[in-house]
């Protein structure tokens, strides 16, 4: 059966005021699904950001993205990949905020997501590509050589994923390939972006208080606050 109407949430990043924005405006417009597109951690509110989507009063499907991951390897004990060394101190903090259920949880995310849309067809839903969840690509970069080895073997006419936290659309051969932006950590500026899936692909932008967001912040023991708060995605 396919779904009617799906909203895509990716790369909250803890950000739980542009979260809460986010699903307020989703309610309202009675989505049959959210998508979580990974990156929920790690941020500032990472235990209650996983707690607002685990009970979002709507269904939900998530995948992991390279936060994820490497949080559950630090808590694991073994080292973190993909993370630079000035980066750790923030990951291991916000390991050690994820109480052991929500550990449970996200280790059963898979790394990607099939599912037929009504009016697009199959979708798949990955964090950066379908090959792994840390490539990097944008609207102009990288060569489409490139980009199709990174998308691999793709039969989906639709593609969505986030991991650089900036909405585009893009086009190889018969593959539509959709950013869907970051809700906590947006480049473009204050607002949360998001995608709604309804017949057609929307992008999305919620506005939220970000000084109320920010005082909120600032209240966490998140190691990263003020570089957070100093972000684009809040504008302060």
């Amino acid at each position: 059966m396919s779904n009617a109407r799906i909203a895509a949430l990716y790369d909250i990043h803890g950000n739980l005021p542009a979260l809460e924005a986010v699903l307020e405006e989703v309610r309202s417009l009675e989505v049959d699904l959210i998508v979580v597109g990974g990156d929920v951690v790690p941020g500032p509110m990472p235990a209650d950001s996983l707690d607002a989507l685990l009970h979002a009063g709507i269904p939900i499907q998530c995948i992991r993205g390279n936060g994820e991951r490497e949080v559950l390897a630090d808590l694991d004990g073994e080292e973190m990949l993909t993370v630079p060394e000035a980066f750790r101190p923030m990951m291991h903090w916000t390991a050690q905020q994820i109480p052991r259920a929500q550990q449970r949880v996200l280790r059963n995310w898979p790394g990607t997501l099939r599912l037929d849309v009504l009016g697009l067809g199959e979708v798949l839903f990955c964090h950066a590509t379908p090959r792994n969840d840390v490539d990097m690509f944008t609207l102009t970069s990288p060569g489409d050589a490139a980009l199709s080895e990174m998308l691999g073997s793709v039969d989906s006419s639709l593609v969505v994923c986030g991991h650089t936290h900036r909405q585009f659309e893009r086009v190889l051969g018969d593959v539509r390939i959709v950013n869907a932006g970051s809700v906590g950590m947006a480049l473009e500026g204050p607002g949360a972006r998001w995608l709604l899936l309804d017949r057609t692909v929307q992008l999305r932008c919620t506005a939220y208080e970000v000084g109320a967001a920010a005082t909120r912040i600032r209240a966490t023991h998140y190691p990263r606050a003020e570089e957070f708060i100093a972000g684009p995605w809040m504008g302060q």
